[in-house]
């Protein structure tokens, strides 16, 4: 009978221990929600409005390039693409590339000629939970797997990454790279990052923490991130006028990062480099111009001549190596009536996009 009263008194006490939690937890949601926060994105894109948006780093190319784009469904996505290129470092002389994309699928492939292969595969769990793959073989022993998982929830982002993460030998080995950002104010986001690497089994693993925030203005952006071993790196992002944008960069390295997890944010060195540029979208065309502290100018042009056809232009001039880079490409994108009345109705009724 003793046994039995112990166990009925354990039992209320657990219970009312979950009980207090939940309660707790539930006004601490509600307080949450009654501030009205926004979710403020990635750790990863702190600063995309300007290194992603107004910068021209992820557009800029050198030589000649043609891109031929046949479209053959809107919902789903499906399309596949030629690409062409002559006198550029970077990219190879063709490749082709298959896409498809539903709300919860997208899929995207790409080989070149030389049988170099990338691949993508995202999958949406649900409307916060998504699963990115994203995959490169470019020869024996040369290839990479890129694993995201990324929550965003009402006012917070939680991602872990893992990059060629192996449980071979009976080990662990790879880069594992976890981060979250949260809402403090409805202007205000604070959040960290870790990385955990490990190259092989005969090597210790390392690791590396840095820390980030980032603040919204009526018409500007600036976020700031202290990494591993002294780097820092801020950003100011700033609306001119309705079609035009500008933004500041400056990343400073106080100390040799080294190798390793450290090693990935930067190179060694005591250096620092600001740059600055801007966006101008016209009606049909969009130029892009930065300068930075190393003596480089670059711009690029995007001019839309019609709509299945797009000419770009790049150009790049080095003051202190004394070096200039050229690049010019078209693209044409072909569909048929058909898929130009799925557009309107895609348009009209719009569906999730693909989980890019």
């Amino acid at each position: 009978m003793a046994e039995e009263k112990r166990s009925a008194l354990a039992f209320l006490t657990d219970n009312a221990v979950v009980t207090a939690l939940g309660d707790a937890y539930n006004s601490f949601s509600e307080k949450r929600a009654s501030l009205g926060l926004s979710n403020p994105g990635t750790v990863e894109n702190i600063a995309r409005e300007v290194q992603k948006d107004v910068f021209l780093n992820n557009f800029t190319f050198t030589g000649l390039r043609a891109d031929l784009t046949k479209a053959f469904s809107v919902s789903p996505l499906f399309q596949v693409s030629h690409a062409f290129a002559m006198g550029s470092q970077g990219l190879p002389p063709y490749t082709f590339a298959a896409m498809y994309g539903t709300p919860k699928v997208f899929l995207q492939g790409n080989m070149d000629n030389d049988g170099q292969l990338s691949a993508r595969a995202n999958y949406r769990w649900n409307s916060s939970f998504v699963t990115k793959t994203n995959a490169q073989i470019a020869g024996p022993g040369q290839a990479m797997i890129q694993i995201d998982n990324d929550y965003t929830g009402n006012d917070f982002t939680a991602s872990i990454k893992s990059l060629n993460p192996s449980l071979i030998e009976g080990g662990i080995t790879g880069i594992f790279i976890g981060s979250y950002l949260q809402s403090i104010t409805p202007r205000l986001a604070l959040g960290l990052e870790a990385i955990w690497q490990r190259p092989s089994l005969s090597m210790g693993p390392e690791t590396a923490l840095s820390y980030c925030g980032k603040y919204r203005g009526d018409n500007w952006i600036a976020s700031a991130q202290l990494q591993a071993q002294g780097a820092v790196n801020t950003s100011y992002w700033r609306r001119l006028t309705e079609k035009v944008e500008a933004g500041v960069d400056l990343n400073l390295q106080f100390a040799g990062l080294g190798r390793g997890a450290a090693g990935l944010m930067g190179g060694a060195g005591r250096e620092g480099v600001t740059t600055l540029g801007a966006k101008y979208d016209f009606r049909a065309s969009t130029f892009r111009a930065q300068v930075d502290s190393s003596g480089k100018l670059s711009c690029l042009l995007e001019k839309r001549i019609a709509p299945p056809v797009q000419l770009t232009f790049a150009g790049e001039i080095d003051h202190f190596k004394q070096q200039a880079k050229v690049g010019l490409a078209v693209s044409i994108e072909a569909a048929g009536e058909d898929l130009l009345e799925q557009q309107e109705k895609a348009l009209s009724s719009p569906a999730p996009p693909p989980p890019f």
